[in-house]
């Protein structure tokens, strides 16, 4: 799915600023999707043009006029119209993968830090995916946040289980006894 259309279902929820907008990016799909304004942007000013969203312009004092989008009927349908097709295979970009696919170079300190911060990391995903199931959610947000919450505590668990595979291979730097 594309900033585009993001954007028009972002705008199902309510009517919302660009700047609203990319808030609920980070609020909802930081950890999964990333947008910044350069790409909300063009995006929402596209959409006004073929009509799928409006834009109300509402003065504000000593600040530019603040833009509030609205999605039309035909945004509405347009959106439903993407969300019948049926979705891309998922690919994940992920450096800290790319980077265990050297382990064998890294130092044994190094890795083993690197691997404690990934779990820390799951492990707070976790929590903030957690804390948000608490507020008001639509079911399709309930059921992402679970499945959210499922893939982090899964790859937690994988480092811990299984970072011996690479732990034990990795470069010795001089004087520094294997891990373990």
């Amino acid at each position: 799915m594309d900033i585009r259309t993001l954007c028009l279902g972002i705008l199902t929820l309510g009517e919302a600023s660009g700047y609203e907008i990319k808030q609920s990016f980070e609020d909802h799909f930081s950890r999964f999707y990333e947008a910044s304004f350069g790409s909300i942007y063009p995006a929402l000013a596209k959409l006004t043009e073929e009509g799928f969203v409006t834009c109300t312009e509402l003065p504000q004092d000593k600040r530019p006029d603040k833009k509030v989008y609205r999605i039309t009927a035909q945004g509405r349908l347009a959106f439903i119209d993407e969300l019948m097709k049926p979705p891309g295979r998922d690919r994940l970009r992920s450096e800290f993968i790319a980077t265990l696919m050297f382990a064998d170079l890294l130092p044994t300190r190094h890795l083993s830090d690197m691997l404690d911060e990934r779990v820390r990391d799951a492990r707070g995903a976790v929590a903030e995916w957690r804390a948000r199931e608490q507020g008001r959610v639509t079911p399709g947000q309930r059921f992402v946040l679970g499945y959210a919450i499922a893939m982090h505590e899964a790859m937690a668990r994988y480092i811990e289980d299984n970072r011996h595979l690479i732990e034990g291979h990795a470069l010795l730097t001089p004087g520094a006894a294997p891990a373990g």
